[in-house]
């Protein structure tokens, strides 16, 4: 072997060192994407959306049964938006998506995710359609007919509208990223 300044090895030139610079096939790393969060990181952060969007669901839920059950009077709790009701249904997507996670359930993700759309994300654009005339006469002439505790229901209801798409998005977002890292898994342990 060749050595800076020192002696070279009998019989070589210095150029015979190519072959031994290269790695087996087995070591070497193939260039991929950057990597992605790994499936236990994506899988705290949906649950930690889900328990958020579970509170949601409480309190709105609290809200239908006090105004229904007229446990407070309607000064006090207003009834519900007519959104409310199919948005309790938004309940079952978030079991979906906590049942697909002690076995990496792809079929039982990708339903969270459809119903997530059809169950959560529906209700609330129709919502913000739904209270969009009392907003805005809210807004204009500073009359508002519904209160929660005090505080206009269309404010407040606006509000969780805006805190429950962001929950829905996100939970979306993280939901696609942990499908494609499971998917890429699978397709991965096919090949071997």
């Amino acid at each position: 072997m060749a050595s800076r300044g020192g002696p070279r090895a009998a019989g070589t030139d210095g150029s015979d060192f190519q072959h031994r610079e290269r790695v087996a096939s087995h070591y070497q790393m193939r260039r991929r994407q950057p990597p992605s969060l790994p499936s236990v990181t994506l899988k705290s952060e949906i649950k930690k959306l889900i328990y958020t969007h579970v509170g949601i669901w409480l309190l709105l839920l609290a809200q239908m049964c006090v105004g229904h059950l007229k446990l407070l009077p309607h000064d006090q709790v207003a009834m519900p938006y007519q959104w409310e009701y199919p948005y309790l249904l938004s309940i079952l997507p978030s079991l979906l998506g906590l049942l697909s996670f002690p076995r990496n359930n792809i079929s039982y993700l990708v339903l969270s995710m459809i119903s997530t759309g059809l169950f959560s994300v529906a209700p609330l654009i129709y919502g913000a359609m739904e209270m969009f005339p009392m907003a805005q006469q809210l807004y204009r002439h500073g009359k508002a007919y519904r209160f929660i505790f005090g505080f206009s229901a269309v404010s407040v209801m606006y509000l969780v509208v805006v805190v429950a798409a962001q929950v829905h998005g996100w939970q979306l977002y993280y939901s696609k990223k942990l499908l494609d890292s499971w998917f890429t898994s699978t397709q991965e342990k096919k090949k071997k």
